[in-house]
């Protein structure tokens, strides 16, 4: 089953080649990104896959020289042959499989986030502040590329709503286990007692929409077109440079104004509305499967309450895999690293249940 499998891994990468360097292919920049991304994809793995298939190979050619090899000296050459190559096959087997567990094809996509202040007042806006500087840390700690597509802020630095998109390989399947709503447990600044207090605030994350996935009719939008604003109300510029765009047959609406350009908040405010109808597709048929196929821990259900952040015991918890560390103060500053790797090794047990292996 494994061979057949690589087989049909090794014949694509070989039809991509050959997709890849067809005129027509070269002339859509999109395709070609998709395409790209597909290949990469069996390439990085190709050289365990040729190494198990290489061992594998022996293997059979030595059991055959000893079934049919009467010269002593072949069949000690055949009998050591084996032996190596059968000490090296399970390590190889176990890589092959984890490789071979089906991944969604959207984890090599560009991320979109959306952190919006939940229950708690003014310091539900303080911690959304304080998730979007950890994301932004983390971003820059892996030397990922961030650019905010919109944002409402409220007093003291307190965020209304942030949305951003994450630019790199594979960053909305690194990040898409962050979706869903995190809670904080510490003393608010606007606290005079002393007193813990309880809020949250809900992150949402979304693998980038490309032409490919979603065509938007512009007969579908309404466009409106108003003043900036920044925190306070106070007026950023007298310019109609804000945008706000209605999808007439959906009703989502999206808004821009961080960006001086009309054309600019236009741009970015349609990229935001393209991931949300690929979003909104994508849950469509995701809501079809059975429960028993989707993952606990990737499914992104956002009205789910998936961490809590208690700042006088330094500690947080992620209530999906059970999980707490003592080291707030570091995740917090964006090492989320261990956390990540944890969700995703979580991730994949599941569905290497799910798929049989």
């Amino acid at each position: 089953m494994i061979k057949e499998r690589l087989g049909g891994l090794l014949d694509r990468h070989k039809e991509l080649e050959t997709l890849l360097a067809l005129p027509e292919t070269l002339a859509d920049p999109s395709l070609v990104e998709k395409l790209g991304r597909e290949y990469n994809g069996i390439n990085r793995n190709l050289p365990v896959y040729k190494q198990y298939l290489s061992v594998s190979g022996n293997i059979e050619e030595a059991k055959d020289i000893l079934r049919g090899e009467t010269d002593p000296d072949l069949v000690r050459l055949a009998g050591e042959e084996l032996l190596r190559n059968e000490a090296l096959l399970p390590q190889l087997e176990e890589k092959v499989k984890l490789l071979l567990v089906p991944r969604d094809p959207r984890d090599a996509k560009n991320a979109i986030m959306e952190i919006r202040a939940g229950t708690g007042g003014t310091e539900a806006g303080i911690f959304a502040a304080d998730l979007y500087r950890m994301y932004s840390h983390f971003i820059e700690r892996r030397g990922w590329k961030g650019d905010v597509l919109g944002s409402s802020f409220g007093d003291v630095g307190a965020i209304k709503e942030i949305i951003f998109m994450v630019s790199a390989e594979n960053a909305y399947g690194t990040l898409k286990y962050e979706s869903g709503v995190h809670r904080v447990q510490r003393v608010p600044q606007t606290e005079a007692q002393g007193r813990i207090h309880t809020s949250a605030a809900s992150v949402a994350v979304f693998p980038e929409a490309d032409d490919i996935d979603v065509t938007i009719n512009p007969n579908d939008l309404r466009i409106d077109l108003y003043c900036s604003s920044g925190p306070g109300g106070q007026s950023v510029n007298t310019t109609y440079s804000a945008v706000r765009i209605v999808h007439l047959p959906t009703g989502i609406t999206v808004t821009c104004q961080d960006e001086k350009s009309q054309h600019k908040n236009k741009a970015k405010a349609l990229k935001v509305l393209q991931t949300r109808l690929y979003e909104k597709k994508t849950a469509e048929v995701e809501a079809q499967e059975t429960a028993a196929r989707r993952s606990m821990v990737s499914t992104g259900d956002r009205s789910a309450k998936i961490r809590t952040y208690n700042f006088p015991q330094n500690r947080l918890t992620d209530h999906r895999i059970n999980l707490t560390l003592y080291s707030l103060d570091r995740i917090i500053d964006g090492e989320l690293d261990q956390l990540i790797e944890a969700l995703s090794l979580a991730d994949l047990n599941e569905r290497m249940k799910m798929s049989g292996m």
